[in-house]
């Protein structure tokens, strides 16, 4: 099948949900402890969050979960993951799943959806930001602990917040142009393509580690300046970039965390 003939839609029913557990344990090889569980899955199309999944036929080769939350009285949904079958990945699937949440959430007149991501999964950094307008300006450590999932490689689980303002004008001008607006960058932190070959094997994870820890004092320094992760590069051999800068629109629900 063609990547525009996969069909994009909510699931239904125990038996669809019980796919995304079983593709979720697929993609990111977790322990049954970390698994997020069927029953998280049924909560979260139940009170006002999303499961939506991607369909080769009746085969789900992709979903995205979301859960509701607040935020000083603002209602905003939480994408907690979003997961694509390895044979179907490189096609424009994630963003597909990504733009299906936000028609969903403006239909409901929710303006925010958030995700974290791991600063040094370059892919993933340039999905959120330049092919979604996504920006990022706070920053936890170790998030969720030292997981059991090898893309982890053993690492503390830093994150990036992404806000995703699903009306902003840099959201609305990018899916309009493809293009977002041009970054005037106060400065930038560099992610080297052999990162994932660093954090693969035990006697190079700890270069990886250096990257890691050098990156979030860079990220926790800009942040508390004011900056947001506007931009980001990548070059001719996959090293990534983040620009940052100061972003020029006042979308905020401000508080801790």
């Amino acid at each position: 099948m063609t990547a525009d003939s996969i069909v994009l839609r909510r699931c239904h029913g125990i038996d669809e949900l019980r796919a995304c557990v079983a593709l979720q344990k697929e993609v990111w090889n977790f322990s049954d402890a970390e698994l997020v569980p069927l029953r998280m899955f049924v909560v979260a199309d139940k009170v006002g969050g999303q499961v939506m999944g991607a369909f080769d036929g009746k085969e789900i080769v992709g979903f995205a979960l979301s859960v509701p939350g607040t935020r000083t009285g603002h209602i905003y949904l939480h994408s907690h993951m979003l997961a694509v079958r390895k044979d179907h990945r490189n096609g424009g699937l994630g963003r597909r799943l990504k733009l299906l949440q936000r028609e969903e959430a403006l239909s409901r007149g929710i303006e925010l959806i958030e995700w974290t991501f791991d600063p040094l999964e370059i892919k993933n950094a340039y999905l959120n930001i330049e092919k979604l307008g996504a920006i990022a300006r706070r920053y936890n450590i170790n998030q969720y602990g030292i997981t059991s999932s090898p893309l982890q490689g053993g690492l503390p689980s830093d994150r990036l917040i992404a806000e995703w303002w699903l009306k902003s004008r840099r959201v609305e001008t990018l899916l309009a142009s493809g293009k977002n607006p041009p970054v005037v960058a106060e400065g930038g932190i560099e992610v080297p393509a052999q990162i994932y070959e660093w954090k693969a094997a035990p006697e190079t994870r700890g270069k990886a580690q250096q990257v890691q820890e050098r990156n979030r004092e860079q990220f926790l320094r800009a942040f508390a300046h004011g900056l947001a992760v506007l931009g980001y590069e990548r070059d001719t051999v996959g090293n990534g970039k983040y620009l940052l800068g100061r972003w020029d629109e006042n979308w905020s629900y401000a508080s801790e965390g």
